[in-house]
């Protein structure tokens, strides 16, 4: 094993500079399988190989994709995310000539390519890099998903530099408040250190998070907020703060100056379109100027619900959430608005309402009537569990239903929300970090007559904070462009 090792190291280290002169020359983010090859080391990029014994008969190894970048340097592509693993199964399996012979690679990834390569043999094109400048996003609120959703931005804006956070609106809490907002930027019980360096400007409310300039704005009433005071015009608002949930109130923000749309991270009230991304987000029209990312376990579920769906027709169901304790609940015994949600959180499982499995129909209007849901919140920070019952229209096994979801997960436009596990050993802390929306448990799985189970794992804060970004994305215009395109979902 050892000498195989050390030639899967060598191919990764030949291919670290490559990977980061497309990133920097030509906006390029590269990835196996959908595991990012950005800011990695060369460990980094042979656990990734690994990964695709996945989605392949045999193990990717470097020295399979490194040609593939070595010719994307050469080949000098426009912004996109590409997916090198896949271009080399692809190659590998299904490419040749008339003859039998293997396809001159180069001329293969013109072919899979062409959207993002430039028409000439000469490369000539716009530095993709400066372009388009980054949209301008602002944080109202700066509590847990607040300060993920401030994370994820500023590893998007170094990814990609299409949306930049540019400031964070909260109300002050004392002498030392830009300090302790900071501090909680910079370390998080569940998520870790903060990848990077954070450093504070108190004279002007400014935290410097790898160079990305935040502006710490002191306001309790949105709409008296001028952004155009700080530069910041035609930005979008992302209120993280739960305070208001319908048009009227969160119509407040649309009457600052500077602010154009706003996005709600919860499930809006009303007629307020609830979006969830990979699902919905196409009917995301120029005037909506509110719209809201749902909730963190309707984002979970509803992937996975269209899928079943649409392979075998759901004619009803239950959906039982075991939810990780939050900060709207106490953490000892004492006074609380909701039932049942006064007794410590640590010490209880507290069996509480969700609205998520009717929220499902908001995206998925075919299913409108056919679920019910609640929840149990237990003792546990972060990662949440649902729990599908489901009666379909057809007979089923657990094998078909497992290999569906592990292909949709592997290859389908739903890659990014749905992923597929198969392992007796895993636990809800190792899904900390995960950026889908959902994770099948595919030993879990239950499958009897028509009758289904499946359990979804998902990183309630972390999963969710992602959905939401790539909502903000969506609103900006400034989604990468993914190739090889993947397959709709349906089509599997």
């Amino acid at each position: 094993m050892a000498p195989d090792w050390n030639t899967k190291l060598t191919s990764a280290q030949e291919m670290l500079p490559l990977l980061y002169n497309l990133h920097h020359n030509n906006n390029i983010i590269t990835s196996i399988f959908g595991r990012i090859l950005m800011g990695v080391t060369d460990i980094d990029i042979v656990k990734a190989h690994r990964y695709s014994r996945l989605a392949t008969d045999t193990e990717l190894t470097p020295a399979q994709t490194l040609p593939i970048v070595q010719a994307l340097a050469t080949l000098n592509p426009t912004s996109a995310s590409i997916d090198i693993g896949t271009l080399a199964v692809r190659y590998a399996e299904h490419h040749s000539d008339n003859h039998g012979e293997p396809e001159d690679l180069v001329a293969f990834l013109r072919t899979e390519l062409a959207e993002v390569l430039p028409a000439d043999d000469a490369g000539d094109h716009e530095n993709p890099v400066s372009a388009t400048p980054p949209r301008d996003i602002v944080l109202y609120g700066f509590g847990r998903i607040g300060r993920l959703l401030a994370r994820i931005l500023i590893s998007r804006e170094a990814a990609f530099g299409s949306v930049k956070l540019r400031a964070v609106v909260v109300r002050k809490n004392g002498d030392n408040d830009l300090q302790k907002r900071a501090s909680l930027l910079r370390r998080d019980s569940v998520h870790g250190a903060f990848n990077g360096t954070i450093t504070v400007d108190e004279e002007h409310n400014v935290i410097w998070a790898n160079g990305t300039k935040i502006q710490i704005i002191y306001s309790n009433d949105p709409a008296s907020v001028d952004y155009t005071n700080y530069g910041i015009t035609d930005a979008i608002v992302v209120d993280n703060t739960g305070r208001w949930r319908d048009e009227a109130g969160l119509q407040q923000h649309l009457k600052a100056t500077g602010c154009s749309r706003v996005v709600l991270t919860a499930p809006g009230k009303g007629d307020l379109k609830n979006v969830v991304y990979g699902i919905n987000h196409t009917d995301i029209t120029p005037d909506d100027a509110i719209v809201t990312a749902a909730s963190c376990t309707t984002n979970a579920i509803t992937p996975v619900l269209k899928v079943i769906n649409d392979h075998y027709g759901i004619q009803g169901g239950h959906v039982e959430t075991v939810h990780s304790f939050t900060n709207d609940q106490n953490l000892i015994d004492n006074f609380h608005r909701g039932s049942r949600r006064g007794r410590a959180a640590g010490l209880n499982m507290v069996l509480t309402e969700t609205g998520a499995a009717k929220a499902v129909a908001k995206a998925l209007p075919e299913l409108a009537g056919k679920l019910t849901g609640n929840a149990i919140r237990v003792p546990t920070p972060d990662v949440s569990m649902a729990v599908l019952n489901l009666t379909l229209d057809k007979e089923v096994t657990r094998e078909e239903v497992n290999d569906l979801m592990d292909r949709v997960a592997l290859y389908s436009d739903l890659r990014q929300q749905i992923a597929y596990i198969h392992s007796p050993e895993v636990v809800s802390t190792d899904f900390v970090g995960t950026t889908h929306a959902g994770i099948i448990d595919g030993l879990a799985t239950i499958a009897n007559g028509n009758h289904l189970v499946l359990y979804v794992w998902y990183d309630n804060e972390f999963g969710y904070s992602n959905q939401v970004i790539r909502i903000v994305e969506e609103l900006a215009q400034a989604r990468p462009l993914v190739l090889p395109r993947r397959i709709n979902q349906a089509e599997l």
